[in-house]
């Protein structure tokens, strides 16, 4: 890992969370005094950082000038409330409801039923039948000539991330389907406005890496926040990459500490370069170790390892031909 312009390292944990747990203030909060004029009883709050009242909009757009910097700053505190906290728990395979692998070849997502289900439950079911079933509503496994009718069904039922895998697909020219990034990036846009968070993820690779739009650091950004926020950790991890190519050091440790307690490698192993190249100490690089290590405990189960292994054993197969 490079050097940045941040020489300093970053010496305890608590100096990468200052600031996150700040106490919000709520418009209920904020003293009912005009801040342009001083009278009492003003009840028309500042819209952007809700943190100062006035007497009505007059007195507002004369502050305008005066408040703009403290507004702003107010915002930009706001949004790192929201952006550092800690994300939603994982969601729950619908079989053995054990929380579900934050990496892709830990679940798979079923067409037939739209359920998003474990390795291991798909795994179990391969074992135990002649033919392959979906492990929830018991469907045999579509061909590939029928994965898009089965998709497109759930598209049409409004299943967010039946409408992101289809994204994918566009995206990536498969199951007959003709390579299209600008019909991918319209999909994510659909299954996002839904609440999915691996679209929002999606679109901020597209303005990221140029799939499908013109590159945009800002709107990648703002996407891969809302992705965060929703608990996707490869946006996480991408928000502490692009902080860190800024300088932003202590910012980019915050995502990475978040994306690892999700399970994100590439963040421990980011953590890890930045402890080996003296940018944070070993306090920081143990706290991610920990929270990494937490999280396999969560997720792991002998029927997800043994998934693993078979899986494993045929891309090694594979790799022979």
């Amino acid at each position: 890992m490079s050097k940045n312009n941040n020489d300093t390292a970053v010496d305890t944990v608590a100096d990468i969370s200052n600031g996150i747990d700040k106490v919000d203030i709520s418009e209920d909060d904020v003293p009912e005094i005009c801040v342009n004029c001083g009278k009492e009883g003003a009840n028309n709050t500042c819209n952007k950082c809700k943190s100062v009242k006035y007497c009505n909009a007059a007195c507002k757009k004369k502050h305008k000038t005066k408040h703009r910097k403290a507004c702003d700053r107010r915002v930009a505190e706001l949004r790192d409330i929201e952006l550092f906290k800690q994300p939603p728990p994982l969601d729950d395979c619908p079989i053995c409801f054990m929380p579900l692998p934050t990496f892709s070849i830990g679940n798979s997502y079923k067409s037939c039923c739209g359920k998003v289900i474990c390795s291991g439950c798909v795994y179990a079911i391969k074992k135990s039948d002649d033919e392959d079933l979906c492990p929830f509503c018991r469907t045999p496994e579509p061909s590939k000539g029928e994965v898009i009718k089965l998709i497109q069904k759930r598209v049409d039922a409004g299943d967010a991330e039946g409408i992101n895998n289809l994204g994918f697909y566009y995206s990536q020219g498969v199951y007959g389907l003709p390579q299209d990034h600008g019909k991918a990036l319209e999909l994510w846009h659909q299954a996002a406005e839904l609440g999915d968070a691996t679209s929002l993820y999606n679109i901020g690779n597209s303005y990221n890496y140029r799939e499908g739009a013109e590159r945009d650091i800002k709107k990648a950004v703002y996407y891969y926040e809302l992705a965060a926020m929703k608990g996707d950790v490869n946006a996480r991890h991408n928000l502490g990459a692009i902080e860190w190519k800024e300088g932003n050091t202590e910012r980019a440790v915050r995502h990475w500490l978040i994306a690892a307690k999700g399970g994100q490698n590439k963040a421990l192993k980011n953590i890890k370069e930045l402890y080996l190249h003296g940018y944070v100490t070993k306090d920081v690089y143990a706290k991610a170790l920990r929270a990494y290590q937490t999280y396999l405990g969560e997720v792991k189960s002998s029927q997800r390892d043994e998934a693993a292994a078979y899986n494993n054993k045929f891309k090694y197969l594979g790799s022979l031909d």
